[in-house]
């Protein structure tokens, strides 16, 4: 699959309706009639919803007589999964970098603190080693 296989994924999945049909299908195969009962939309709208589903590659319906169970294509998704790992995966690099910095400034200031209190304390009691 191709770029223009993942836009056409993202672009099925950005409707509400497919997004949930997706999720039925994830549990079991259905018949469009099956599909089709949650919805206030004419069969029609519910094969239209299917046909977008279809040429994205989400799902596939076996040719032969009706009814014909509609089915998740497992491939899809992998593209779609693998393409969200490849940039959660930098998203992730990009944070630890920063928790790295973040903690490494933090570390910084305690030591700096730390040596002020220690000066402060020193000069509090009088040392001998302070003019």
């Amino acid at each position: 699959m191709t770029t223009d296989a993942l836009s056409r994924a993202f672009a099925a999945l950005a409707d509400p309706t497919r997004r949930d049909m997706v999720a039925r299908l994830s549990e079991s195969d259905a018949t469009v009639s099956q599909l089709a009962e949650p919805y206030r939309m004419t069969l029609q709208a519910v094969y239209k919803h299917l046909r977008v589903l279809e040429d994205a590659g989400l799902v596939s319906r076996p040719s032969g007589p009706q009814p014909r169970p509609v089915r998740l294509e497992s491939g899809a998704f992998d593209l779609v999964d693998t393409w969200i790992e490849r940039h959660r995966r930098r998203v992730e690099q990009r944070y630890r970098r920063l928790d790295a910095v973040l903690a490494q400034m933090e570390g910084d200031e305690h030591g700096q603190d730390h040596g002020d209190r220690d000066r402060s304390r020193s000069e509090a009691a009088g040392h001998p080693d302070e003019s």
